[in-house]
């Protein structure tokens, strides 16, 4: 079985597949100085929760970030799986696209492996909703064409609340009217229907700079906030950028 670690600045998200089929997910909060060892507790035992033996596990490949926490995520892969894993952006791997421009992180990378493999020669824009939100454009023949970063809405909240003196924390949940009320109602307000806008808008320019129909989909732990709210996202789909790396996993070994 293959282990498959997705390291994001909010998250680390561990996959283990079988095959074609993703067995075993689950979330960890990003830390640079969580050790190999603490990840092999907590890990094992969700495992094991699941009916999933670690000694199963064969091969492991590893998209990152987040340097500073890589060093420790491959020592988890060398110690207790006794496999050296495989990670994005290092010689050995292959990605079996064309990347256009410079700075694609790992997560863009696999965002648009795995839009080129569920919608085959189909130009994709997918709107990752992370600790940034990236708009990752895909054309019909699965090339990286580029896209757009926008700060994610979880930061704009932060921004906003550090920088006032009156205004409380907020999660994000979509509001019942856009005119609110009091002070928590306006702000669920501005920020939920703010992002909507800023969706549409971007997605808006990237359709018309592209010149073609483009399909929409989203992704990302905040993705089911906005389902429904707008027509621009097609489709949500979760587990698009475990996909890609399940397929550059195949394509490095072939």
């Amino acid at each position: 079985m293959l282990l498959a670690i997705n390291v994001n600045n909010t998250n680390v998200k561990f996959g283990v597949i079988d095959g074609d089929r993703i067995v075993g997910e689950w979330r960890q909060h990003t830390s640079a100085m969580r050790t190999a060892d603490e990840h092999a507790v907590w890990l094992f035992q969700l495992m094991k929760m699941e009916g999933i033996d670690p000694k199963a596990v064969t091969d492991a490949i590893v998209g990152s970030v987040v340097p500073q926490a890589t060093f420790n995520i491959r020592r988890l892969c060398t110690r207790y799986f006794d496999c050296e894993p495989l990670v994005l952006g290092e010689p050995n791997v292959v990605y079996g696209i064309k990347v256009k421009g410079q700075g694609a992180g790992a997560d863009r990378i696999c965002n648009t492996v795995g839009a080129s493999i569920l919608f085959p020669r189909t130009p994709v824009v997918v709107v990752d909703f992370g600790t940034a939100t990236t708009f990752d454009v895909v054309d019909e023949e699965g090339s990286y064409c580029g896209g757009a970063i926008a700060p994610g809405i979880n930061l704009s909240i932060e921004a906003l609340v550090n920088a006032t003196a009156q205004l409380p924390r907020i999660v994000v949940e979509k509001p019942r009217q856009v005119i609110g009320t009091n002070t928590v109602a306006c702000m669920h307000s501005g920020v939920f229907w703010g992002y909507v806008g800023l969706i549409e808008g971007i997605v808006a320019r990237i359709k018309a700079e592209f010149g073609k129909p483009m399909k929409v989909i989203s992704t990302g732990g905040l993705a089911p906030v906005f389902d429904g709210s707008t027509s621009v996202i097609e489709q949500i789909v979760p587990d698009i950028t475990a996909r890609g790396l399940i397929e550059i996993f195949k394509r490095s070994k072939a």
